[in-house]
């Protein structure tokens, strides 16, 4: 839209409609200036989008020097309408810069007047109105409506993006804005100050330049950007805007986080959708193109799709835009039709391609030499040492720590995890193929760049950085099972000054400390530790002497603490004694230590006012390591769980035993024979109300496992007696013939 010798471009923000139509109406219009809605501030890092290696998407980051956790972002792709006009002012030697508001007042004046997030009036959205009630329009919705669409996705699709005839269509959108924005009065000062910047630097523009300027922006901003205002007021407006040194620097992105659905708010619905559509910008087969990518990514996953199948997708999907009167097919419709011709009408399937195909797996690259934010440079050098490239969609990583390229992954990725950028995620740490390997699941996201830039207070790389915010948190820490979780984490992330400064506090803390739920918490990370230490090449002697100390510490408490507590405090206790105990058999602690923790189980066994939960936990565990052998637990069972003792206590007593150890039902006729006769002596009530414990406790048999505890309690060639079903209605026969049955046979996966 022409205005004397500026030429207005309101364009949507990620749309490729928008971006082709921009790039033939400059080809058009020649202009000697190219003006773009963004941070003025980074107007010199705006050329370098039209470098070689700068490969989008990338987004500009914006940080204060002195609050590096305050940065903003502007993301850029290859089918953005800004990122299009860098590249043709670039090669056609115009000039370009931003006109926006510089990074800073972002940081400020947003904040203190309470804006809307930014981003929703980059959307194309009416930003609330601070002088009267919120009020936040959708002018897209509002002109799709009208036009008779359900929504402004598919209006702005068939009118812009997909468009034939594009030629008026950027003087047909400043009509229809200002008609929206007529009436509406006064807008929330932080946009009122941002389309004040804009003009005061349109106008600057004007007097510098001789000959056509074209003005790229959001559309709802053209009709303030058009209308005459005295530069003295727009000057006034912004009077006070604060201005701080800010960092500026490229990074890449990531094609999901250009979604709607991934929160940011000037995004688009699918950002792969939007790729395609770009590529295949002039071309009549879109959307032939479009299923044979569908049918790709099936056959990758080992689906059969046949040529005929494609080809009556593509006829329905072109039947469904005629009948919704819609120039071409779009994804909506091509996702109908292969849902119908290819997945056999079962849209759940459609979630096999959805996210690679709509969201895309891409991510961006930049120039080497781009100045950079010191840890985001010194992930990249690592990134290149360790071999290791990022990638939006997971993948698996493998590392064996008995090499120096396996060790080093694992150590940058554990570093990267202490600083919140969980790049990788520890799916299996080698316990059960050895002590030498990690799986790790990878999956790089965007928002890492800004986390990297927020640890920037802590120090200028990696590891200094992970070394300093660890430090920060074992000085925040108030417990000792914190401490040795950090503790952990500091020795798995080969942190030396963090590791030193974990052990200090860690060995303060075990001095002051009585708890004993806080001690049995803090056994399995250091048994861990020493487990895992050669790997990592890592002194264990230190921490095995704290270890076995916290062991005999929290025996010693045990059996006090297991005196009259609650169900959630014994559930949680009985979970630290099961964890505790299983950490002391891996490490194999001396005997002294393992006599000391085996007299504390004992003494919650025997004790009168032990909670019965623990007390049959105790009894597990001493079970589990020889101390009561098969005849003694018979018998131990057979008397906490008789006719006299509270059905409450006997349930409880029953699940802190078997709660693991179902198993031990099927080999083990002693214990097998005392638990079915304790259900048979139930009056068929109890035995009803109690039936959901006992099916929690049998939960952890498998279906082949229930099957023989069956066939145990049965024999092979035993059928259930006649007129009996497997239901409580049975009355006092089935609770007199089944028992240990019942349980069973009403269990999921059961199949008696």
């Amino acid at each position: 839209m022409r205005h004397g010798d500026i030429a207005y471009f309101g364009i949507r923000h990620h749309g490729p409609g928008s971006a082709d139509s921009l790039v033939q109406a400059l080809q058009d219009l020649k202009p000697v200036a190219v003006l773009i809605e963004g941070p003025i501030d980074a107007s010199p890092l705006l050329p370098m989008l039209a470098r070689p290696e700068m490969q989008p998407p990338v987004a500009l980051l914006c940080y204060p020097e002195e609050d590096p956790a305050s940065t903003s972002f502007w993301p850029f792709a290859e089918f953005s309408p800004e990122y299009q006009a860098a590249l043709w002012a670039v090669g056609n030697q115009a000039a370009l810069q931003f006109i926006d508001l510089p990074s800073s007042a972002r940081f400020t004046t947003a904040a203190v007047d309470g804006a809307e997030d930014v981003d929703a009036a980059e959307a194309n959205q009416a930003p609330e109105n601070d002088d009267a009630a919120p009020l936040v329009r959708d002018p897209i919705a509002m002109l799709a409506h009208a036009a008779g669409y359900e929504d402004g996705e598919s209006w702005w699709s068939d009118v812009i993006e997909q468009n034939p005839e594009p030629g008026p269509i950027f003087a047909a959108i400043s009509d229809a804005m200002a008609m929206l924005r007529d009436g509406e009065g006064p807008i929330v000062q932080f946009e009122a100050k941002r389309e004040a910047h804009m003009r005061l630097e349109i106008a600057r523009a004007r007097k510098e330049f001789d000959g056509p300027i074209a003005v790229v922006c959001g559309a709802w901003h053209v009709p303030a950007l058009r209308a005459t205002h005295l530069q003295i007021d727009d000057q006034a407006l912004l009077k006070g805007v604060a201005r701080r040194k800010s960092t500026m620097t490229w990074a890449p992105w990531t094609g999901p986080r250009l979604a709607l659905g991934y929160g940011y708010g000037a995004g688009v619905v699918a950002p792969g959708w939007c790729k395609h559509l770009w590529r295949t910008r002039g071309l009549p087969d879109a959307a032939t193109r479009w299923l044979a990518m569908i049918a790709a990514v099936l056959r990758v996953k080992g689906h059969l799709v046949s040529t005929a199948s494609l080809i009556e997708a593509e006829r329905l999907a072109r039947t469904l835009a005629a009948i919704r009167e819609r120039p071409k097919p779009g994804f909506e419709e091509l996702r109908d039709a292969a849902i119908a011709a290819l997945f056999n009408g079962e849209a759940l399937l459609w979630g096999l391609v959805e996210a690679e195909l709509l969201l895309g797996a891409d991510v961006g690259e930049i120039p080497p030499d781009t100045p950079l934010a010191p840890l985001i440079e010194d992930l990249q050098r690592n990134q290149k040492v360790a071999r290791l490239k990022p990638e939006a969609l997971e993948r698996e990583l493998s590392v064996d720590l008995r090499s120096e390229s396996g060790l080093f992954r694992s150590t940058l990725l554990h570093r990267l995890n202490v600083l919140g950028v969980q790049w990788g995620r520890l799916t299996d740490a080698g316990r059960s193929r050895g002590t030498f390997r990690e799986r790790w699941i990878l999956a790089w996201e965007p928002e890492y760049a800004v986390r990297l830039v927020e640890n920037l207070i802590y120090g200028p790389t990696i590891e200094k950085a992970a070394n300093g915010r660890l430090i920060q948190m074992i000085n925040a820490a108030t417990t000792l099972d914190t401490l040795a979780t950090l503790v952990q984490s500091a020795i798995t992330a080969s942190l030396s000054e963090a590791s030193t400064a974990g052990l200090a506090a860690l060995e303060a803390r075990a001095a002051r400390s009585s708890e004993c739920l806080e001690m049995l918490a803090s056994v399995p990370p250091l048994a861990d530790i020493i487990r895992y230490g050669e790997a990592r090449k890592t002194e264990t002697d230190r921490l095995s002497g704290l270890m076995e100390r916290l062991i005999i510490e929290a025996a010693i408490a045990l059996p006090y603490a297991a005196r009259d507590l609650d169900e959630q405090a014994a559930t949680t206790l009985v979970g630290a004694m099961r964890k505790a105990d299983e950490a002391i058999r891996l490490v194999e602690a001396g005997d002294d230590v393992i006599s000391e923790w085996r007299n504390g189980l004992v003494a919650v066994l025997e004790g009168v006012r032990s909670t019965a939960l623990l007390a049959g936990c105790a009894a597990h565990l001493l079970y589990e390591a020889g101390c009561l052998s098969a005849e003694a637990a018979a018998t131990l069972l057979g008397r906490r769980l008789s006719p006299g003792t509270p059905i409450t206590e006997a349930a409880a007593f029953f699940e802190g035993f078997f709660s693991t150890a179902g198993q031990r039902l099927i080999y083990d006729e002693g214990l097998r024979g005392a638990v079915d006769g304790w259900l048979k002596s139930l009056d068929e009530d109890t035995f009803i109300a109690h039936l959901p414990l006992l099916r929690r406790v049998f939960s952890n048999l498998d279906s082949m496992e229930r099957r023989r505890l069956v066939e145990a309690v049965l024999g092979r060639a035993a059928r259930l007696p006649a007129g009996l079903t497997p239901t409580p209605d049975g009355g006092e026969a089935w609770r007199r013939h089944l028992g240990l049955l019942g349980p069973l046979l009403m269990g999921e996966n059961c199949n008696g």
